[in-house]
């Protein structure tokens, strides 16, 4: 293997001004948990770029790692030289034959963020392009459609060689946008919905409705394995699990069928919100998309969100059920979502449900409950299981013991 660093590219970080070092040490401490597992490595920051030093660590396991963490805008696995002209060209050469079965075309892209290296980038163009040809059989030159794009980035006291760009996922680093609790259903939104929340820097803390002994403990056991999943891509989650039997059934009890679906989702977040106050949290987000269901018509929006001041994020909002699944299916949680194990949403589901709920009939039927006491009754049971990645959850208890 040729390969001995990563760089690590990062584009909407550089708009970020006099907070750009703030993002950058995040990204930088994502990494270093996301790759714990791999103890050799050493990651290096500098102005606009970061490498990561592999030490005869595993390169396709890692590259996996970085490919899910946010804020990352795209890496390359590189060959680190010294700023010397036989040993770059000798590095790009290496570099090539990595990856060089079947190609047929190359260029070289030189650039020198050092400015004192006495080879300008158009010699060193020539020279390193001219060495590559006189030491391989097939290849021939093309500045427009390469198969091999080889750039060498001369740097302070280093050359980085690189052959290859791997697409990152984009967005911010989790942990520079605060803290959101996210309403985990168990479906296929709800987790896509956290996944895109993360993207935009967010820490999320999820938070699961559970109805025992209408929801079994295999609709539980299907929330921890989403959230496990989500925890590939914004490192540890906690997840709240509420009991949520007693709510429903007052509910079931004492309000119109109609209004049933309404008046449930209007405890729910004022749930989340007590959580959320709780947990430092300054937003709820969830899996709504606008008009998929009855009770995610703008009227039904209207009247539930009138019971919390708390910002609402919908990052499906516009996005319709194909969009979404496309999403699921790339970040690995559609196989779980589908499973057939029902959530408190469904088991109660009316037979018909207000499509346009009014605020003033809302709270009449609410004041046969008495909020205040759900509210406080389901907080205060709640069960807190702390999600760490690549930990099963009985190891993750034995640690809190």
């Amino acid at each position: 293997m040729n390969y001995n660093h990563i760089v690590i590219r990062y584009a909407e970080l550089a708009l970020k001004g006099k907070n750009r070092s703030t993002f950058e040490r995040r990204l930088q401490e994502n990494i270093k948990i996301a790759l714990k597992s791999f103890p050799n490595v050493k990651i290096e920051r500098t102005f606009g770029r970061m490498f990561i030093q592999l030490n005869g660590e595993d390169h396709t396991q890692i590259a996996d790692k970085l490919s899910k963490i946010f804020g990352i805008h795209s890496f390359s696995l590189a060959v680190k030289v010294e700023n010397d002209l036989d040993k770059i060209r000798e590095g790009a050469l290496r570099a090539v034959h990595e990856i060089l079965e079947g190609k047929k075309t190359f260029k070289v892209s030189a650039k020198r963020a050092n400015k004192g290296f006495p080879i300008s980038s158009s010699t060193l163009n020539y020279e390193v392009g001219s060495f590559i040809l006189r030491n391989t059989e097939q290849l021939k030159v093309d500045v427009h459609n390469p198969d091999i794009e080889v750039k060498v980035e001369v740097r302070e006291t280093d050359t980085y060689i690189t052959c290859a760009v791997y697409k990152g996922s984009g967005g911010l680093p989790v942990g520079t946008g605060g803290k959101v609790v996210l309403m985990l259903s168990g479906g296929i939104d709800s987790p896509v919905a956290g996944y895109l929340a993360m993207k935009r820097g967010v820490k999320i803390e999820a938070i699961h409705f559970h109805s025992p002994p209408y929801t079994n403990e295999r609709a539980k056991q299907k929330v921890i394995d989403l959230t496990k999943v989500l925890t590939e891509y914004g490192g540890k989650i906690r997840l709240h699990v509420v009991p949520f039997t007693k709510t429903q059934m007052e509910i079931h009890k004492v309000i119109p069928a109609n209004y049933t679906m309404t008046i449930m989702r209007r405890m729910m977040l004022r749930i989340s919100e007590e959580i959320a106050s709780r947990q430092k949290a300054f937003a709820i987000a969830n899996g709504e998309s606008l008009g998929q269901v009855a009770s995610q018509t703008l009227h039904s929006m209207h009247t539930i969100n009138e019971v919390t001041n708390m910002p609402i994020i919908r990052p499906l909002v516009t996005m319709d059920k194909l969009e979404v699944i496309d999403v699921a299916k790339k970040i690995g949680t559609y196989d779980l979502s589908i499973l057939p194990y029902e959530d408190c949403c469904t088991i109660f589901l009316p037979p018909e449900t207000k499509t346009k709920p009014q605020r003033e009939k809302a709270n009449k039927f609410e004041e046969k409950l008495n909020i205040e006491a759900l509210v406080n009754e389901a907080v205060e049971n709640i069960e807190v299981i702390d999600i760490i990645p690549g930990k099963k959850v009985e190891e993750q208890f034995d640690e809190l013991l």
